[in-house]
């Protein structure tokens, strides 16, 4: 199916502009809608986790939380609508969308962010969210919800400018069920792009499945490909990934994520998580 609906998570933490120009990029070839949705925070989700908070304290968060959400509400719901006005976008607010330009909506639920996307993500084309930060952690939750409890592709958008998504698209390739998933479900993207580049590590020919026979695969289905041999070892391999789709002119990587258990994955360092920390281009993950 075409990328028809991008799932954008929205919060005051000044990365949703991005995130919004990633989904724009991406979704403009298809017409796509641009589902935006801020979760309201709730009571319980204001309490201190895994603390005893005394009953005053509690009946104080309490009687503020309604002004705090609304608040904050506000707030990212005018940094929305000044996004929306500034570039234009056609608002549609019907279910289903229309499709005959680009177009976005505001929503607004309450709960947790990882727990919405988790949720709202099942029924949308894409998923569209900041790269985690590092240092305070902040997105990881709603990253992992995506990746594992949706079954949906899942964009991630570095903090970096961003112009076009999907005309020069590379495959990161090994064979696996997970990126033999990634390039189903986002087949339309990779049927759209002008280039198409297979990444395959330099022991690919011990591999079941070889980069030629993704090739001639994507060639059933009229798309034309090239291998790009990525000379690197395994316990760098993110990095010769990322080298390589660089210098191919890549606009976005499209691969599976987390081939071993998540928790291995994390773990050891894996492939998915190098690139989940360090790519500075956007990337297109399929768990």
């Amino acid at each position: 199916m075409a990328f028809r609906t991008i799932l954008v998570p929205l919060r005051g933490d000044g990365r949703g502009e991005s995130v919004l120009d990633h989904a724009f990029a991406l979704g403009a070839p298809f017409n796509a809608h641009i589902r935006a949705v801020h979760s309201r925070p709730r009571v319980q989700d204001l309490m201190p986790f895994g603390v005893t908070v005394p009953r005053l304290v509690r009946e104080q968060i309490s009687s503020s939380a309604d002004s705090i959400a609304d608040g904050e509400v506000a707030r990212v719901k005018d940094l929305f609508e000044s996004y929306v006005k500034n570039r234009r976008i056609a608002v549609c607010e019907t279910r289903p969308p229309l499709h005959g330009e680009l177009t976005i909506s505001w929503n607004e639920t309450p709960g947790k962010q990882a727990d919405i996307v988790g949720i709202w993500g099942r029924l949308s084309s894409v998923i569209a969210v900041a790269q985690p930060d590092n240092d305070t952690n902040l997105g990881q939750n709603t990253l992992e919800s995506a990746l594992l409890n949706t079954g949906r592709p899942v964009l991630l958008c570095p903090d970096k400018p961003v112009k076009d998504i999907g005309r020069n698209v590379a495959i990161a390739w090994n064979g696996s069920a997970e990126s033999s998933r990634a390039i189903a479900a986002c087949g339309s993207v990779i049927a759209n792009a002008d280039r198409v580049t297979v990444l395959a590590s330099q022991d690919a020919n011990n591999m079941e499945l070889s980069a030629e026979d993704l090739i001639l695969h994507l060639l059933d289905h009229d798309i034309q490909s090239t291998v790009t041999t990525v000379n690197s070892k395994e316990s760098n391999l993110g990095a010769g990934l990322l080298k390589a789709a660089k210098a191919d002119g890549a606009d976005v990587i499209v691969m599976g994520a987390y081939g071993r258990s998540r928790g291995r994955a994390m773990i050891l360092g894996g492939v998915t998580q190098w690139i989940i920390d360090n790519t500075d281009m956007p990337v297109l993950l399929v768990h």
